[in-house]
């Protein structure tokens, strides 16, 4: 099996050597195709104003100046032209990619991407605490995942379908099982602009987020990770919601 792995994270980031760490349990045949630099939140978009350009760090390890989705293309298209990948795994994230984050993630965008290519995709990400990002316990993707990623494949994944993987922020040996779950939602409120002045007193924004006691719905990856379970979604790239177009089709007859 070839794998394709890449991220959103960069090139440099912790979690592609995790998930490249994981790729190598699964086959000896693996690429890696990432951003040169962090890409976080690009969600699936495209560079269209700027060149691509490409950097052959050693072997099967390329570094691209653009987007997860331009690295996927990239390494399809290009690097891997001759014989394209079986499987792209993207990831692993720092931090979970749930709920709302699904539509902002740039590790989700990538796996995305790969689908609409026809390759069976899997995202992956590592939950950690809130306020402390310099204390991910890798381990437990790293555990876990090749599992988890091989039941995926062997039970086939469909046409359209790609995989969103949430490791909770827990020691392998915590994890309290694994929840096939749906997207969740959070709260929209806790979403702020925090104001900041520069040295010359020129206002900027940054986007931040309040923490909450928010109870997640049943069923949701949010309540899978509230109590310390990998959760396991299936996302489909087909966004139309059908019984409404069957309404408003209904309406414009």
């Amino acid at each position: 099996m070839r794998i394709l792995v890449t991220n959103d994270d960069g090139i440099h980031a912790e979690g592609l050597a995790v998930l490249e760490q994981i790729a190598r349990q699964l086959s000896d045949d693996v690429w890696v195709v990432a951003p040169e630099t962090d890409q976080s939140g690009v969600a699936h978009s495209l560079s269209l104003s700027n060149p691509l350009r490409l950097r052959q760090i050693e072997e099967k390890r390329f570094a691209v100046q653009g987007t997860p989705t331009d690295c996927v293309i990239m390494a399809v298209r290009s690097v891997m032209a001759e014989m394209k990948p079986d499987l792209v795994l993207s990831g692993v994230n720092r931090g979970q990619n749930v709920a709302e984050d699904v539509t902002y993630s740039g590790t989700i965008a990538a796996a995305m991407e790969g689908t609409l290519l026809g390759i069976p995709s899997i995202a992956v990400s590592q939950a950690y605490m809130a306020g402390d990002r310099t204390k991910i316990i890798w381990d437990c993707a790293l555990q876990h995942a090749p599992g988890i990623i091989r039941r995926l494949l062997e039970e086939g994944i469909p046409d359209g379908i790609l995989f969103n993987l949430n490791f909770p922020n827990v020691a392998p040996s915590e994890v309290a099982g694994v929840a096939v779950t749906a997207q969740g939602r959070r709260d929209q409120e806790l979403m702020r602009l925090e104001p900041r002045r520069d040295g010359r007193g020129n206002p900027y924004y940054w986007i931040a987020f309040q923490r909450s006691k928010h109870e997640p719905a049943n069923g949701t990856d949010l309540r899978a990770l509230a109590e310390n379970k990998i959760s396991v979604t299936p996302l489909e790239l087909d966004l139309t919601h059908e019984p409404t177009m069957t309404r408003f089709a209904q309406l414009f007859a």
